[in-house]
């Protein structure tokens, strides 16, 4: 039988040879927004571990769009000259298309590192100011953001499409639009984080207005035979806040704007959120958007298993499927799951050898018997 998690799938003219993603990680490692020896060390790994599309973490488009001081950004020159030379090291090891993910924090940004508490570093304590929709923070003990006004507004637009133009020069494949986890575009979407009186707050069309804005601006710069995602939260899970069929309206105004694929994950707008996670908890979002909207949908959330995978892709639940903590725990899962559903992945020569005794067919152009 014919494993559905490993047919190839096409985005405008990107030809994925799987369904697998590596979900972006924020890896909180880089210096002035630089990419540094770490990325290379984590994204190289995983460029060989036979996933069909591999995307670069949440990539801030100016610098207080950064959630920490350390976390990646493409909102400069030496921004862009370090991931060229990142760039260029994974491609000459590896052909695994490549995407990145634009992002801009709002609220939630001059934090500390998740491992040093996570919390606000005020601006005398060598942080900034965060921006947001609303004057209203993430947390009650954390002082508010400044609420953006209309040059705010322009400049942010344009910090998404000059990253987009950057992201193009590198020879990156794919964007993803960061619009979930209650980070800026996320707050403009929820009632709970937007209550602006003007143009952009109130109503779902207002609140939708700015984000479907920034998703045009760059669909316009971006090169039309490259495939432009969005990354969503399915539900605030607050009562009174976003919900799917929210998502579901929002995901129809993706799709008619140009959008390729809604990446489908929840929550992380306010810590009053009421989440049971378990394996697949947020599989029904990309489902219900997929049979709802008719847009390649990509599901994630405690996908574990290659049959879990497997299944997902095979019912008709998602069209792809993402890891991200089981890929830093396993970055050859991919290997593992062709395996085991009888898929083929490409591995480099150095590491033929390691498939399993009767699975050797998993490596695509493998040699077996070597001296």
């Amino acid at each position: 039988m014919t494993s559905a998690l490993f047919q190839p799938i096409k985005l405008r003219e990107l030809r994925l040879p799987n369904r697998i993603m590596i979900s972006p990680m924020c890896q909180y490692s880089a210096t002035d927004g630089n990419a540094s020896d770490w990325h290379l060390i984590h994204l190289g790994q995983l460029a060989l571990g036979g996933a069909g599309l591999l995307c670069v973490e949440a990539t801030a488009v100016e610098a207080i769009g950064r959630i920490t001081p350390n976390c990646l950004g493409l909102y400069s020159d030496d921004n862009e000259a370090a991931l060229r030379q990142l760039i260029t090291g994974l491609r000459h090891h590896s052909d695994m298309p490549l995407a990145i993910q634009l992002a801009h924090s709002g609220r939630k940004a001059s934090s500390h590192a998740p491992w040093d508490g996570g919390k606000l570093i005020e601006a005398q304590a060598g942080g900034w100011e965060p921006i947001a929709p609303s004057a209203l923070p993430f947390s009650p003990s954390e002082p508010p953001p400044r609420e953006m006004n209309v040059t705010d507004l322009a400049r942010v637009r344009e910090a998404f499409v000059h990253a987009a133009q950057r992201a193009d020069r590198l020879g990156i494949d794919a964007l993803e639009l960061h619009a979930a986890h209650g980070y800026l575009l996320h707050t403009f979407l929820s009632p709970l984080s937007n209550r602006r009186g003007d143009g952009y707050g109130g109503s779902l069309e207002n609140r939708m207005r700015f984000p479907l804005e920034v998703f045009s601006a760059v669909r316009e710069v971006w090169p039309e035979a490259k495939p432009f995602g969005v990354r969503i939260s399915g539900s605030d899970w607050i009562e009174g806040g976003w919900d799917l069929p929210q998502s579901i309206e929002f995901a129809q105004r993706l799709k008619r704007a140009g959008c390729d694929w809604i990446d489908v994950s929840s929550g992380g707008l306010a810590p009053q959120q009421k989440i049971t996670p378990g394996p697949g908890f947020q599989v029904p979002f990309a489902e219900a958007i997929r049979r709802e909207v008719g847009i390649p949908t990509i599901a994630v959330g405690l996908i574990t298993e290659p049959r879990q995978a497997e299944d997902i892709v095979a019912t008709g639940r998602a069209d792809m499927v993402a890891l991200a903590r089981g890929m830093l725990y396993e970055p050859h899962w991919a290997w593992r799951a062709a395996a085991e559903l009888g898929g083929e992945v490409r591995a480099p020569k150095q590491y033929w050898r390691a498939a399993p005794r009767g699975a050797e067919a998993i490596f695509r152009d493998a040699k077996v018997g070597q001296r």
